[in-house]
């Protein structure tokens, strides 16, 4: 990954942090564009499409959660990765912000270093998610490319973390997937304390693919897999 080839858009109120954040991005070698608020940023993404978004929440004219929907609602700026930053710590607040399409989620205060670290990582999973455009198992067929499922040909409507939780599951068919390595490859995540968010959303996804959810095995006090069948 050439860092001077990436440019990172971050939108956040708080000048003294802007500064300080771009400061330490652009010193890391990314081209870096600090915006104040939703306005001008979508004046700004029209012109220029970045390769990663560092949105915070609390936006003055509009907020971040609203911009993100907004983001993962058009084709042209769906795939683009979107790190969140906000004040707010509640699980109920992450789980609305990954579950709109957030690629990860950054709690202030943060270290400097470590959200610069946290962007290399989010990056480096982007570039390397070179894919086929549709996979097909059983009855389930997913279309990456135009970020669609079908259940024996009728369309499922999936969230962006549900529809990313089937697609890990069925790239890797018959594999056991811990419950940390969905939270690592989906939401970009490690601690075991947000295990319970793969639970809620694999309750969600196979309720959603009806008799097709079967499909979906619990490995009790591990993870869980899709069968081939």
């Amino acid at each position: 990954m050439d860092k001077l080839d990436k440019t990172i858009y971050y939108i956040e109120d708080d000048g003294n942090i802007r500064e300080l954040v771009i400061y330490a991005l652009k010193a890391s070698g990314f081209q870096t564009v600090g915006f104040e608020n939703a306005r001008d940023f979508y004046r700004g993404i029209k012109s220029v499409l970045p390769d990663l978004i560092l949105l915070d929440v609390m936006l003055p004219d509009e907020d971040g959660i609203s911009v993100l929907r907004k983001l993962k609602r058009d084709d042209k700026y769906k795939r683009i990765p979107v790190i969140m930053l906000t004040a707010k710590s509640s699980e109920y607040d992450k789980v609305i912000g990954l579950d709109q399409g957030a690629d990860d989620y950054v709690t202030k205060p943060f270290g400097v270093m470590e959200l610069v670290s946290r962007v290399k990582a989010v990056l480096r999973r982007s570039s390397e998610a070179v894919r086929e455009d549709i996979i097909s198992i059983g009855s389930i067929c997913l279309n990456r490319e135009k970020y669609t499922v079908t259940v024996d040909d009728a369309p499922v409507e999936l969230t962006n973390k549900e529809f990313e939780l089937l697609d890990c599951l069925m790239k890797n068919k018959d594999l056991v997937m811990t419950r940390e390595k969905l939270l690592d490859t989906v939401w970009n995540m490690y601690s075991e304390c947000e295990s319970r968010t793969v639970d809620v959303h694999i309750g969600m996804l196979r309720q959603k693919l009806g008799r097709a959810g079967t499909m979906i095995v619990t490995i009790r006090g591990v993870g869980y897999k899709l069968e081939s069948r």
